[in-house]
């Protein structure tokens, strides 16, 4: 699972790690939670080259009656996403890179739950593996994507048991490859990410509240 992460880097370090031809309009963020909306990176044809775009977090299939089913597909399960209407398509045809450079999770301890930061040792920004979709049967259309999930690490499992996929770099070209259809080949991104590369530790509980987009929200704390 996971429900909140950040995006603090400099844009110009976002657009060097993702290739972009120009630099993207972000400002720091602290605690991006579901229904907002968040920088996703695609492969566009007509360009020839990636780009950034903002789509709401939390999946709506192009053949739902309600948008609202959104607010429970903003994770999707590696390990099934093939046999769910709602994501086999779209993980066939409509894959994207989710950009940030940390994330949240929680650990229940004696009836309470202790949130805590997961970041890359060196800090730098990384994506998340995720699937986009394109509904279109309300006043307005809506760009919305999920993020998978897979098996947490060794680092992470004593807090909780999933974890999002973290995409190498070194296979954004693949992830993003929608002339790609063999499963296997993408299932193999679909791992957890090393444990040598991560740093984990507890925060204030000022994240448990999406309005607190502040940078307090990923503070040590002892």
């Amino acid at each position: 699972m996971c429900g909140r992460y950040t995006l603090r880097s400099k844009p110009m370090a976002i657009a060097e790690e993702f290739d972009l031809p120009e630099v993207p309009p972000l400002h720091p963020r602290f605690n991006i939670a579901p229904n907002q909306p968040v920088a996703v990176v695609r492969f566009d044809p007509s360009e020839g080259s990636r780009r950034l775009d903002f789509l709401t977090w939390g999946l709506v299939p192009s053949w739902a009656d309600d948008p609202s089913i959104g607010d429970h597909m903003i994770n999707a399960r590696s390990e099934s996403v093939l046999e769910k209407p709602a994501f086999r398509y779209a993980f066939r045809s409509r894959r994207c890179l989710v950009v940030a450079d940390g994330f949240y999770e929680w650990q229940r301890q004696d009836g309470w739950k202790r949130p805590f930061f997961v970041h890359r040792r060196d800090d730098r920004p990384f994506a998340f593996a995720g699937l986009w979709e394109h509904w279109e049967k309300g006043d307005q259309p809506i760009y919305s994507c999920t993020l998978l999930t897979t098996d947490a690490n060794e680092v992470l499992a004593p807090i909780h048991d999933r974890m999002p996929v973290i995409v190498p770099r070194s296979a954004y070209d693949l992830w993003l490859d929608l002339a790609v259809k063999d499963p296997n080949r993408l299932q193999l991104l679909l791992v957890p990410f090393p444990i040598d590369e991560m740093e984990v530790y507890p925060v204030s509980r000022m994240v448990n509240h999406p309005e607190n987009d502040v940078e307090e929200c990923m503070r040590r704390m002892g």
